[in-house]
């Protein structure tokens, strides 16, 4: 039996710089935590390659700020799950419809995408399962690419609690934000997830120390957010309620700007606003349709 005096080990946490690697260790000046490849020793504690490079005198060069690796998820469950779920709902869609490249007319866009009046009619599900819902094969394989390539890096990063709060959030968000704009269309799609899951990986890039015009994610979201405006048929109040919602996600995941979305602690207040956020954006869904 353990003495009364006894004390449990400190919470081990990731290296910003390597995810895999579990560390005690952090930065004396921006308190990221790394592991002992990337820090330099200081006059005062250690320091991380970015503030080593800052400092004078300093007895490593420090490396400069990597855009996030996107592609290959690795270990990443929860988006492979959501990439599963959404070709198998279209799969049904097209049994429904009877036609692979065009599934827009299939009973479960019609009973369960988003549209302002069955959602002022009761059907505020519609919020949440239009994000599941795609018109096309061209239509579902973008989408279903971006979230391979940008939920698997998030999750590897910042972990599946954290990819599923900004993929949720960013979808009813964006959900929101299509009944805003065209409340009496029909509209489908995960393409809101998807640009909310862009936002939380700019803004994690932006922590890491990227530089605007270096981001990989930064210059994705650029490119979408033109795609857009200038494409007819694709829902402008989606997109950007989704980049809000993602954004917002983010921001609460990184303690309001004052931690690091990946490794800070969220505790049970971070978590409970975060359940505001989905929560409002219900609200705000069914107040607009």
């Amino acid at each position: 039996m353990a003495g009364s005096g006894e004390t449990s080990a400190p919470e081990a946490l990731h290296c910003y710089r390597h995810p895999d690697r579990e560390t005690l260790l952090s930065c004396s000046s921006c308190e990221r935590p790394i592991c002992t490849s990337c820090m330099t020793q200081a006059a005062v504690g250690v320091r991380c390659p970015e503030c080593a490079g800052r400092g004078a005198g300093s007895p490593r060069r420090a490396q400069p700020a990597r855009s996030i690796t996107l592609g290959t998820p690795g270990t990443a469950p929860a988006t492979m799950v959501l990439l599963a779920l959404n070709l198998l709902i279209y799969l049904a869609e097209v049994a429904q419809s009877g036609s692979l490249w065009d599934a827009s007319d299939a009973d479960l866009a019609f009973d369960y995408g988003i549209f302002g009046p069955a959602i002022a009619d009761g059907e505020w599900y519609r919020l949440l399962t239009g994000g599941f819902l795609h018109a096309t094969p061209v239509h579902v394989g973008f989408n279903m690419y971006l979230l391979w390539i940008l939920g698997g890096a998030l999750e590897r990063y910042a972990g599946t609690p954290r990819l599923l709060a900004v993929y949720f959030s960013a979808l009813l968000w964006g959900s929101a934000g299509a009944v805003l704009v065209t409340p009496d269309s029909l509209t489908v799609g995960a393409s809101g997830a998807v640009f909310g899951l862009m936002a939380a990986l700019f803004l994690l890039e932006r922590q890491r120390g990227v530089a605007l015009l270096g981001s990989t994610v930064g210059m994705l979201l650029l490119l979408n957010l033109v795609i857009t405006f200038l494409i007819p048929g694709i829902s402008v109040g989606g997109h950007i309620g989704g980049i809000a919602g993602g954004a917002a996600a983010g921001f609460i995941l990184s303690g309001y700007g004052r931690g690091h979305m990946a490794y800070g602690r969220v505790g049970a207040q971070g978590w409970a606003a975060i359940g505001v956020l989905i929560a409002v954006a219900v609200v705000v869904g069914i107040t607009a349709a």
